[in-house]
Formats: structure tokens, sequence, C-alpha cells
């Protein structure tokens, strides 16, 4: 949540709440990863909170670094590699398999150059009106060579999925990409972040249709042997 402090750490505990709630829709050991992607966009709301909150005392340096950091390595090393990632240990089709693992290879390598760049060059985060800003030095020559593997690794997966609703998380991940880059391109970062956050209802709809679904197959095989002596 960009937009406020107050509005970070709310939509920080509303996240939350909704990741709690959302993994214990967990049945297959596969999904824990999918589950538990609302648990961290619940976190990297509360950092920028805490952001928001210290950025004008200069006396809280310290909570600022540890905040933007918290932030920044979520948003662009974990991302990549966690959402590529949850997808393809729920997938059932090893040709679908080999698809995801190419996009996880994105997010492996953008994440891998990421890291390199947040320990070589210094972020440095400024309020600038109702969102905050995250000024870098990274090498410019490879912002839009990164940014397009970051769409790759981070939005077809949902496409290429087999799971039911899966295609519905793409259609939003697109959506709201595309509203961000229209309308707020210099908050990239922080802005995607918020409406990605918005998603964490989407992905406890996906797990409780899972759930249901898995329910009724077992009342299925429980109730089958009744069937076959009444035949």
């Amino acid at each position: 949540m960009c937009f406020s402090m107050e509005a970070s750490l709310v939509g920080g505990v509303i996240i939350s709440a909704i990741g709690v709630v959302t993994v214990k829709k967990v049945h297959k050991s596969s999904q824990i990863l999918f589950a538990s992607i609302p648990l961290f966009f619940g976190l990297q709301q509360f950092a920028e909170g805490f952001l928001w909150y210290s950025l004008p005392n200069p006396d809280l340096q310290t909570i600022q670094n540890i905040s933007a950091y918290t932030f920044v390595i979520m948003a662009q090393v974990i991302w990549p590699l966690l959402i590529p990632l949850s997808v393809l240990v729920m997938e059932k089709s090893a040709k679908k398999k080999k698809i995801l693992y190419i996009m996880f290879a994105f997010g492996v390598v953008l994440a891998l150059y990421y890291s390199f760049c947040l320990i070589s060059f210094a972020i440095s985060p400024q309020i600038m009106g109702y969102h905050i800003k995250y000024f870098n030095s990274f090498p410019m020559s490879l912002a839009k060579p990164a940014f397009l593997f970051y769409l790759i690794a981070t939005i077809p997966p949902f496409f290429v999925s087999s799971i039911k609703r899966m295609k519905l998380m793409g259609y939003l991940m697109t959506g709201s990409c595309v509203v961000t880059v229209i309308f707020f391109t210099q908050y990239l970062t922080s802005v995607w972040c918020f409406f990605a956050a918005l998603l964490s209802g989407v992905i406890y709809w996906i797990l409780n249709d899972s759930r249901r679904a898995f329910n009724l197959e077992k009342l299925r095989l429980l109730t089958q042997p009744i069937k076959d002596l009444l035949k």
C-alpha cells in the first residue's frame, strides 16, 4: 500500500489475515508456497509502512534502511522466484512443467542480477506526493531487459498453469501491470506491488475451490463402496 503509512499498515494487517486463512486451506504440501504469497505481501506492506514512518525522521536511519531493503528485496528478488516456483510445484502436467521451468529460470537469473545490484549499488527511497519512489544507480542499459525478465517470470506462469482459475490471476496481474505502467510509471516498484497485494483474495479463492473439490472427491471415494453394494 504505497499511498500512506496508515494505508500500508492497515493493508498489511488485512492481507496478513487473508494469508493466515489461505494457509489453512492448504491440503497438499505442493500448495504451501502458493498459499504463503499473501503472507509475503503482508510483510512487504508492513515494511513500506515502517518506511513511511522513518523517512521524515533522520534519527530512524536504521529502521529506514531495514524497511527499504526488505521491501525492495521482496519486490525484485523474492517475487521473480516465488511466483513461478509456487505455480510450478503445483502443476501436474509434465509438458506444462517444462515451460514453467523455463520461466523459473528467467526468475533465477533476474533474482541473481538484482541481488548483485543491491549489494553493489545504493537505493534511496523518497516520499513524492502520495507515493514512495525508490531511486537507485542500477545499470540503465539493463533496466528494460530486467523488466522484461520480470514480466516473463511473474505473469505467464498463471496462463500456463492448468489449475482452475489460475488464468484469472494472470489477467488481473496483467491488468494491474498495465495500469501501473500507464498511470504510475515513476513509482512502478511500489504501486504494482500494491495492486498485486489485492490479488491475495484471488489466491484464497483458488485454494478454497481446490479444497472443496478435494473434499468432494474424498466423499465420493468414501461413499463409492456403499454405492457398489446397492447396485
